[in-house]
Order: structure tokens, then C-alpha cells, then sequence
């Protein structure tokens, strides 16, 4: 019997238990990791599409500097303009930007790659343009969220 006993104590290996446990414990480490970057990712794209908004809004400034106080206009030139002093964006094309003149709705897709500036208008709730005085402009763009694209409205 004593000789059993040792016998059972010198045998290696796990018990289906410690076994069980580790690979819950690795199943829970996973999942949080396939929950959380998605996230991550989301929210890494959505700190580029600001940085490119406050790049649109800073060309725009610039094009109503550079033009004696006239807004720029949805026009190839103007456009051409805008692009050319904004640069290489990361998450929008340069056909993605759009002006429009006077008080605009909140941006009505979910296309998350549209830009557009809106002259003659402030901000307004819920990312829309509301009439403004005719020198002021805001920029309208979209973000992810974990449900549906939000529209966001930034005053330039």
C-alpha cells in the first residue's frame, strides 16, 4: 500500500483539471484581445480623419486669406486649390471634399471618406450646418462608432 502511494506521488504530468483551467484561462485572454482591437483600430482611423478635417479647415482659412476674403466654391479650381494646399491626406482622396454654400443637413450617408465644407454656416446639433454669417464655415465628416457612422461638424 505505502509502496502505492509513492508510487502515485512520482508520476508526472497535469490533471485534466490544471489543464482545463489554463485553457480557460488563455480562451478569456483572447477574447478580450479580439474585442479590444477592433476598437483600437476604430479608433486609430477616426484620430486620422480629425487630423485630415483640421487640415481641410486650415486650407480653407488659407484659400479665404489668399483670395481677399472669398469663400471657395465647389468649383474644379477652387477645389484644385484646396486640395494642392492640404496635401496627401491619409484617409480621404481628394475627390472625397466637396463645398457647399448655405445652411447644409447633417451629411445624410454613412460614407465614412466624405468631406465637406460648408461656407455660410455655423454648427449646429447632431453634426448639421445651421445658417451662419456669410464668412463663417464649418467642415461636416464622419466617424465609426461601434453601431453606425456619426456625423460630426467642426467650425473652421
Amino acid at each position: 500500500m505505502l509502496s502505492k502511494l509513492k508510487q502515485r506521488k512520482e508520476e508526472k504530468g497535469f490533471t485534466i483539471i490544471e489543464v482545463l483551467i489554463v485553457l480557460a484561462i488563455a480562451g478569456l485572454i483572447l477574447l478580450i484581445v479580439f474585442l479590444a482591437v477592433p476598437a483600437l483600430q476604430r479608433n486609430s482611423r477616426n484620430t486620422s480623419r480629425k487630423n485630415d478635417v483640421a487640415r481641410v479647415g486650415g486650407a480653407a482659412t488659407e484659400f479665404l486669406s489668399n483670395n481677399g476674403g472669398t469663400l471657395p466654391t465647389n468649383s474644379a479650381a477652387d477645389l484644385t486649390t484646396l486640395n494642392n494646399s492640404i496635401g496627401k491626406m491619409s484617409e480621404y482622396a481628394s475627390t472625397d471634399l466637396s463645398v457647399a454654400a448655405g445652411a447644409q443637413a447633417a451629411l445624410g450617408s454613412t460614407n465614412l471618406s466624405t468631406v465637406r465644407i460648408v461656407t455660410g454656416a455655423k454648427c449646429g446639433t447632431n453634426g448639421a450646418a445651421v445658417a451662419g454669417t456669410s464668412r463663417q464655415m464649418v467642415v461636416q465628416y464622419m466617424v465609426e462608432t461601434s453601431g453606425n457612422p456619426n456625423a460630426i461638424c467642426q467650425d473652421v
